[in-house]
């Protein structure tokens, strides 16, 4: 601990924690993580590059009076750049979130958006989310819940490469999804300790990954391999869909718009589930068909089926938006034994 608090300065709250000597190792994100502790990304290899050096900044941990919380553990590394007298700038970044999701309509729709990407599976074990290998997202308990909504936790990668081109966006993975999931776990745990509302017993998970997303295609029609469902992508090619989980009680699917050198912009998501902490994740959000919003009941399961268009896509459903996001719930509702969903 003494290696731990020496390497630690503090600057207006936030603690920016600088590389600790052996037999230390580096800790962040209020102790969840330490150096060497399972992801490539807080080991050696993430300091594969040259010049590579990792920090991270966090805010004050999470209490009960304190219902948001956030950390970012960050590696940076040179290369030479053959093209200037400059060396190339590359910064891989960790963020951590820790709260309730967002109150607005539109900031909710945004996180929706994220972390209801067809590139996530469904967590095992009854744990309620989703991860990838650059996302996750995981609601934690009821009694957690903070300002009248759901305490969520959730990680996402970033990258960018700085030079003589200026700063691009670089794909960057985190590491498997059995990597991320534990540094999800990890930091949930420590979040909810510090918080004052941890279960008896910490979350965790030791089963397989039932439902393995698809690989991302280029984005036609029928979309999310649901007759019916499609729109309009016009001549622009860089639409990608993904298939995500298909079960009885979740399903996504997403279409992101890439752009090389830009961050993927999320552009349509597809959502059915009757999981009851994920249900609540779309309580407050305007409701009705023409808002891509419907609740129903199946087997006495309050189900929810979901769809929002980006401003690149919105008007592009054949014949229109809603129409299909009819047709989606139709086929999903039929395929789970709840009818079309429009019982809400």
């Amino acid at each position: 601990m003494a290696g731990a608090v020496a390497g630690a300065v503090l600057v207006s709250g936030i603690g920016l924690w600088a590389t600790d000597s052996w037999p230390f190792r580096d800790s962040y994100c209020w102790g969840a993580w330490e150096q060497d502790s399972g992801a490539a990304f807080l080991g050696e290899d993430g300091l594969a590059k040259s010049g590579s050096e990792r920090s991270a900044t966090e805010s004050a941990p999470p209490s009960a009076g304190r219902h948001r919380a956030s950390c970012t553990v960050t590696v940076t590394s040179t290369v030479p750049d053959d093209d200037s007298d400059e060396p190339l700038t590359f910064k891989e970044q960790v963020a951590v979130e820790y709260g309730p999701v967002p109150a607005g309509a539109e900031d909710r729709r945004a996180w929706i958006a994220r972390y209801f990407d067809g590139s996530g599976a469904r967590l095992p074990d009854g744990l309620d989310g989703l991860v990838a290998g650059d996302r996750a997202m995981l609601v934690l308990p009821e009694g957690c819940d903070a300002d009248g909504r759901p305490t969520a936790v959730t990680i996402r990668s970033g990258s960018t490469g700085d030079g003589h081109l200026g700063k691009v966006a670089v794909p960057f993975t985190i590491g498997t999804r059995s990597e991320v999931t534990r540094m999800l776990l990890d930091v949930a745990n420590t979040g909810m300790r510090k918080a004052g509302c941890a279960p008896d017993e910490p979350l965790r998970t030791a089963s397989p990954f039932v439902t393995v997303p698809e690989d991302a295609d280029s984005a036609r029609s029928p979309l999310c391999r649901i007759p019916g469902v499609a729109l309009d992508f016009g001549k622009r090619s860089g639409y990608r869909v993904q298939v995500g989980v298909v079960d009885r009680r979740l399903q996504t699917c997403s279409v992101v718009w890439r752009a090389r050198g830009l961050p993927d912009e999320p552009a349509a998501q597809y959502v059915m589930t009757a999981e009851p902490r994920l249900v609540a994740l779309f309580e407050g959000l305007p409701e009705g068909a023409g808002n891509g919003l419907v609740r129903t009941e199946c087997d006495g399961r309050r189900t929810v089926f979901y769809a929002n268009l980006g401003s690149g896509l919105k008007g592009s459903g054949r014949p229109d938006d809603r129409t299909v996001f009819t047709r989606f719930t139709e086929s999903v509702g039929k395929r789970i034994g709840c009818g079309s969903g429009e019982g809400a």
